[in-house]
C-alpha cells in the first residue's frame, strides 16, 4: 500500500500537471522575495543611510551585510514561500491524481477558497517548522536526524494526509479516519520528510506530498471495501 503510493506520487512529480503547478509556486516566490528585497533595500537607503552620512564606508559596509543577509535569509525561506503557493493549487493536484489513477471513483471535492488558502498557510507553517528544527537540530549531533524525522514525519503526514481526506468527508471525518490509521499515516510522513531533508528537491514537498497522501487515502478506501460507508461527505 504504502510502497506503491509512494512510488505513484514519485513517478507523477515529472508529469506536466505537476511540473506547471510548480513552476508556477516557484515563479510566484521569486517575483515575492525579488519585490521583499527591493523594498527592503529602499527602506534602508532612504531610513538607515542618511543616519550614518558622516561614516560613508560604514553606510556601504551596512548596505553590503544587510543585502547578503536577505540573500541568506531567502535561501532560507523559499521553501516554505513555495509551500504557501503551491498550497494554493494542491487541489489541482489532487485533481489530477484522481482523473489519471482513478478515473472509475467518485471525484472529491475542492476545498471552499477559505479553508483551502488557511489550509494553504498551515503547510507554510510546518515546512518552516521542518526548516527550524532541521537548522536548530545541527547544534544536536547524534540524535538530530532522529528527531528530524520523527516530528516532521508525524507533522507532514497528518497535515497532509487531512487535506486528501477533506476532499471527501467533513474535518471531524477526515480527522477520525487520520487517528484509525495513525501508523501508516505517520509512515508516509516520514517518506515526505526524507523529501524535505534533500536540498532543491524539497520545493516540490507540497506538490509530492499531496500525491502521496491521496494515493495512500485510495488504498485505505480500497483496502476497507469501497468508498467508507456511513461517513459525512465533505461539503462542495
Amino acid at each position: 500500500m504504502l510502497v506503491r503510493s509512494i512510488r505513484l506520487a514519485a513517478g507523477q512529480m515529472f508529469t506536466p500537471q505537476f511540473r506547471s503547478v510548480l513552476w508556477k509556486s516557484l515563479g510566484w516566490t521569486i517575483v515575492l522575495l525579488i519585490a521583499a528585497w527591493l523594498v527592503l533595500q529602499q527602506l534602508v537607503a532612504i531610513f538607515l543611510v542618511p543616519m550614518l552620512d558622516s561614516w560613508p564606508w560604514v553606510a556601504t559596509s551596512v548596505q553590503w551585510l544587510i543585502g547578503a543577509g536577505l540573500l541568506v535569509g531567502a535561501g532560507f525561506v523559499i521553501a516554505p514561500v513555495t509551500a504557501i503557493f503551491a498550497g494554493l493549487f494542491l487541489d489541482d493536484i489532487a485533481e489530477c491524481v484522481e482523473r489519471v489513477s482513478y478515473p472509475h471513483d467518485p471525484p472529491g471535492q475542492p476545498l471552499p477558497m477559505g479553508p483551502s488558502i488557511w489550509l494553504a498557510v498551515k503547510f507554510a507553517f510546518v515546512v518552516l517548522a521542518a526548516n527550524l528544527v532541521a537548522l536548530a537540530l545541527v547544534l544536536l549531533p547524534g540524535i538530530n536526524m532522529g528527531v528530524f524525522f520523527l516530528v516532521n514525519g508525524y507533522l507532514l503526514g497528518r497535515e497532509y494526509f487531512q487535506f486528501a481526506a477533506m476532499r471527501f468527508y467533513g474535518e471531524r471525518e477526515a480527522e477520525q479516519l487520520r487517528k484509525s490509521h495513525g501508523g501508516t499515516v505517520f509512515v508516509g510522513g516520514l517518506a515526505i520528510a526524507v523529501f524535505v531533508a534533500i536540498p532543491i528537491v524539497n520545493l516540490g514537498t507540497p506538490i509530492f506530498a499531496a500525491a502521496l497522501m491521496m494515493h495512500l487515502f485510495k488504498a485505505i478506501e480500497a483496502d476497507a471495501a469501497g468508498p467508507l460507508s456511513g461517513r459525512q461527505q465533505a461539503p462542495a
